[in-house]
């Protein structure tokens, strides 16, 4: 038996949580990493190359990873904060049997700025995504409840609208056909509800709603789930869940009547393709194909580097069986601007 990075992961995770204290993070560390690793571990291994060439792997961890590879250990099943996820090793090959999934990609539709909690600015997360050869990508910076990640206020909304519409213009007179939409990540509180009024949201090309808080409780929030949904002034629902690897399971809910729900108000869910979020995942996202749902998918950066996690959201979609028709990314900006007017009821 071969080990594969998600295995490699839930092993450092197992370690991890026979420890306390600094060796515990290092652990923890290690098993996050391993699911962003862009290449398989036995792959650096069979090429002769150091482990340590993969990132959180200390001469001590690789030595572990080694020996797990040389003989690979009896894998328990993974608890449920951590089952379900992919490693982006694995979704690259997933990507590269289906190439066409990758080729026909049209944007990414969640990613932050330094608006909120990003770290570079809108122009140049653009530049990073024409570099991929994009159409479109959304700049969903947080909405003005979400304090913590440095949410922005009424007015710095419209100041950034401002900002994007000079953007567009001045990639328009460099002839890049190329659009930044004007959206927002906005934060639906325990009810549902959303953080902006209608006016707030109206000038925007797309609405993002997420959840935020209270991810870990135990009750039924169906109803949470229901009302965000079915928020008129919601074109996609944002990591519907909420789960976070080896952190939390989210929001718990009868998920199949959400996502009735949301195709029936023509709600898309989000495929987050952060390698720490990856929600929805495949078993959840079949679950939402059967009820008819769209979808979209956000590579949720908060760097440029991070576009290229968008691998995991399409390996998740091909894996689900989700046709292209199916998903917002593969609409032309055109398509994309008909589909948010059908939403809203145009």
């Amino acid at each position: 038996m071969t080990l594969e990075n998600a295995q490699i992961s839930e092993l450092m995770a197992q370690a991890g949580d026979r420890y306390e204290g600094q060796r515990q993070r290092a652990y923890r560390r290690a098993a996050r990493h391993a699911l962003m690793w862009p290449e398989q571990a036995a792959d650096v291994l069979d090429e002769g190359r150091p482990l340590t060439d993969l990132s959180a792997l200390g001469p001590r961890l690789s030595g572990l990873v080694r020996s797990w590879l040389n003989d690979p250990p009896e894998i328990p099943k993974r608890p449920e904060t951590r089952a379900g996820f992919m490693s982006f090793a694995h979704a690259r090959e997933v990507t590269a049997a289906s190439p066409s999934y990758k080729t026909d990609l049209r944007g990414d539709l969640q990613m932050h700025t330094v608006d909120s909690d990003g770290s570079l600015t809108a122009s140049e997360m653009a530049a990073a995504a024409i570099a991929l050869g994009y159409e479109y990508i959304a700049i969903t910076d947080h909405s003005i409840g979400l304090k913590i990640a440095g949410g922005m206020s009424i007015d710095e909304m419209a100041a950034q609208r401002a900002a994007l519409d000079a953007l567009n213009e001045r990639l328009s007179s460099q002839g890049s056909d190329f659009t930044v939409l004007r959206s927002i990540e906005m934060n639906l509180d325990t009810s549902g509800k959303g953080d902006l009024s209608h006016e707030d949201v109206e000038p925007l090309d797309i609405v993002v709603g997420s959840f935020h808080s209270k991810l870990r409780r135990k009750e039924d929030q169906t109803d949470r789930g229901l009302a965000a949904v079915s928020n008129p002034d919601i074109h996609i629902l944002g990591h519907p869940r909420g789960r976070m690897f080896n952190s939390r399971l989210g929001v718990l809910g009868d998920w199949a009547r959400i996502f009735a729900t949301a195709a029936e108000h023509h709600t898309a869910l989000e495929l987050n393709s952060h390698p720490n979020r990856q929600d929805l995942d495949v078993e959840m996202l079949r679950l939402a194909s059967d009820s008819g749902c769209m979808f979209s998918i956000g590579t949720d950066a908060h760097v440029d580097w991070e576009l290229q996690f968008v691998d995991l959201g399409l390996a998740a979609a091909i894996e689900a069986e989700i046709p292209k028709e199916r998903i917002l990314n593969f609409m032309s900006h055109e398509e994309l601007v008909a589909w948010v007017d059908e939403a809203n009821g145009g």
